[in-house]
């Protein structure tokens, strides 16, 4: 029996094939062949090599300890990877019809007959026993319908696959961003503590000043409002670290002990930026989220083919082979045998138009693949501009804003100076302490944003999204 059905499920499989589906050609980079010039990038000065590893790029080790916990406990990646293990599934579902299904099947088929319709007068109860194994209706892929939803099937698997290295990539860049910026605002904390400190002080002075005489009312309502802004501001950014903190570790998904945080801004928590050799269309290409609007595209290529199928003959078999007796001990013997073959063609004459409607919609869905594809390449070419932008003023503004605190802090000691002395005013004091610590918050911000440049263009060019051997499928998918 066996041996009866083996051959014919193996030339239904060798069946031949025909692809309707447009011959898939890359659309051609819609963006400069060379990354842009100008005042903006001149000190852009990068080296030309391939990305390092998150765990390699990031050098501060706390900082590296709380992006691990992040990719294993953030619960928006868990849902992007489960996400993955959904599309593989499905693709192996419908993988499967590429091959015929097979199954063992057993019937006993019972018929009592009246005894109105016999000549003995007598009821007869009759068996009828049943064993094969039988093929399911299988279509035969002529013109490729199938092997084109097989193929949709599989880019939208390796698309998610893509999504989840991207998802995974942008996760390590908000969690290094969040770190640096907790860091940052215990900074812009300590710095306010410092100037109430001193502006606590001062006003002690002027008050004992004030009480006999020797300043104007005018010299003690200001120091008193420096000293009022100063708590203002305190309260504003202990509760800015509040959130950072919960911020961190939302996107971390657990806890985050305290030895992990930083407690100031490390400006060099990271490695110095790589920009990887080639044109920019071909850098671009290695983003995940690029391959995933590849992926796309090519699934919308295949839905062409599917949807041109319809149009032709649908061939289809159905096949079995076994034994069929009247008593169940005579089931296996000699001469019990039956098969059958039954082929079928199923050819679409007249549909309403669906068959072309469906055609038009994939080759409009095709369409928009393309359109996205090219919108996506442009989208990371700006990004990429906008952080070699970065990159190239970066390190100016911060060496002006250095030296802008440092001068603030020498006119703030000299106006001081000269107002214990009697040949300043107060409000001259006042002004000078304002720029002072106006430039050092800047300066802090400044540093940040050196710190972030560097994540930022990380990040922009695809780093963080490889994923670990444990984790990796195969992008045959085997089912």
């Amino acid at each position: 029996m066996i041996k009866k059905i083996l051959p014919l499920v193996g030339a239904l499989m060798l069946a031949g094939c025909v692809n309707l589906a447009p011959e898939y050609e890359r659309p051609e980079a819609p963006v400069a062949q060379a990354w842009p010039t100008g005042e903006a990038y001149e000190a852009a000065q990068l080296k030309a090599e391939q990305l390092p590893s998150w765990n390699e790029f990031f050098v501060n080790e706390s900082l590296k300890e709380v992006i691990r916990l992040g990719l294993e406990n953030n619960r928006s990646l868990l849902a992007v990877a489960h996400t993955v293990e959904q599309m593989r599934a499905q693709y192996r579902v419908q993988r499967s019809e590429l091959f015929p299904t097979v199954a063992a099947a057993a019937q006993n088929a019972v018929t009592n007959t009246s005894r109105m319709t016999q000549a003995q007068g007598l009821d007869v109860t009759s068996h009828n026993y049943t064993a094969q194994l039988a093929m399911a209706s299988y279509e035969i892929d002529f013109f490729g319908r199938i092997r084109n939803l097989n193929e949709q099937a599989l880019q939208a698997y390796l698309a998610s696959e893509d999504a989840h290295r991207s998802a995974r990539s942008t996760l390590i860049a908000e969690i290094a961003m969040m770190w640096l910026q907790l860091g940052a605002d215990r900074m812009q904390l300590a710095l306010q503590q410092e100037t109430l400190k001193s502006q606590e002080e001062s006003f002690r002075l002027i008050e004992e000043s004030y009480k006999i005489g020797s300043v104007s009312r005018l010299d003690y309502e200001q120091a008193r409002s420096t000293v009022a802004t100063a708590r203002a501001s305190i309260a504003s950014y202990v509760r800015a670290v509040a959130q950072d903190r919960n911020a961190l570790e939302l996107l971390v998904g657990t806890k985050i002990d305290d030895s992990l945080l930083p407690e100031k801004l490390d400006i060099d928590a990271t490695l110095v930026p790589t920009l990887p050799p080639g044109l920019p269309g071909e850098v671009l290409l290695n983003r995940p989220d690029i391959q995933q609007a590849e992926r796309e595209l090519i699934a919308a290529n295949a839905a062409i083919g599917a949807a041109r199928a319809a149009f032709f003959p649908n061939v289809s078999i159905t096949a079995g082979a076994g034994s069929n007796v009247l008593h169940l001990s005579d089931l296996f013997e000699s001469g019990s045998s039956m098969w059958t073959f039954t082929p079928s063609v199923n050819i679409p004459i007249f549909t309403g138009g669906l068959n072309l409607a469906n055609l038009e919609a994939a080759e409009a869905g095709q369409k928009i693949a393309v359109a996205n594809y090219e919108s996506a390449i442009q989208s990371a070419f700006r990004e990429v501009a906008d952080a070699l932008s970065t990159e190239g003023t970066i390190e100016n503004e911060l060496k002006a804003r250095e030296d802008l605190a440092d001068a603030s802090t020498q006119a703030y000691g000299l106006a001081d100076s000269r107002y214990r002395h009697g040949a300043a005013t107060y409000l001259e004091v006042l002004d000078a302490q304002r720029s002072m610590v106006s430039a050092r918050q800047a300066l802090i911000s400044t540093q940040l944003s050196r710190a972030a440049s560097r994540v930022t263009f990380f990040k922009v060019l695809g780093g963080g999204a490889e994923l670990p051997a444990t984790e990796e499928t195969t992008k045959q998918a085997n089912g």
